[in-house]
């Protein structure tokens, strides 16, 4: 995809980040702090929320009792238990949740109104419309190999919940095929480093200073 992109006036340029499970989405948004960039991490969001006291526990805990460790805080393992497969419940948390982080990500956007450039980590961006608070996308990708190997990696996942969180995910190819900028992050943290390098050059220019992304 490619089109022409410039900075808005008197606001930041939001760039939404993206990517199934296992492409390497962390990581990237880690490389634009690093670099400077403001970056809100929905899933950060979402763990504080979850956290004692937070602001979806105890709507969770009446929804799906049990799913409350001691503390207050969500049970993880047992709230995943609680939907997965079950697309009604788990439809029934995300209208919990997703009004929270978004609520949370425009005080960032506030917050960062001065920023040139500002990054929006949402996991289920697509999926949720979220690109609509974007002016620009990048979505990480990986070959199915080593996004399965990274995946099965992690504790508590297996190929059963592998293939669940991929069913509710929207296909990566249709996610490259929107995009405005795509990281292979199966390349090595180099190659992902350049190519973060160079976005932040492309899209951190003067206020409404035009710029071509790359075809991706």
């Amino acid at each position: 995809m490619t089109r022409t992109l410039a900075r808005p006036e008197g606001r930041s340029f939001v760039l939404g980040l993206t990517g199934s499970i296992g492409m390497g989405k962390s990581a990237t948004a880690r490389m634009f702090a690093q670099a400077g960039v403001p970056v809100h991490d929905a899933d950060a969001a979402v763990h504080a929320l979850y956290g004692p006291g937070g602001a979806a526990a105890e709507a969770i805990g009446r929804a799906f009792p049990g799913t409350l460790s001691p503390d207050g805080a969500v049970d993880r393992a047992a709230l995943r238990a609680a939907v997965l497969g079950a697309p009604e419940r788990l439809a029934r948390l995300e209208a919990i949740v997703h009004p929270l982080v978004q609520a949370e990500s425009r005080d960032f956007l506030a917050r960062h109104a001065r920023e040139p450039l500002v990054l929006l980590d949402i996991p289920l961006l697509y999926e949720t419309g979220g690109e609509g608070r974007c002016d620009a996308v990048l979505v990480v990708t990986a070959p199915p190999e080593v996004q399965r190997a990274r995946v099965l990696a992690r504790p508590g996942l297996d190929e059963t919940a592998f293939a669940a969180i991929l069913a509710k995910q929207m296909p990566d190819a249709e996610k490259r095929a929107r995009a405005d900028f795509v990281i292979d992050t199966g390349l090595g943290f180099a190659h992902a480093q350049g190519e973060v390098a160079r976005i932040i050059a492309t899209l951190g220019g003067p206020p409404g200073s035009p710029s071509r992304p790359p075809a991706s």
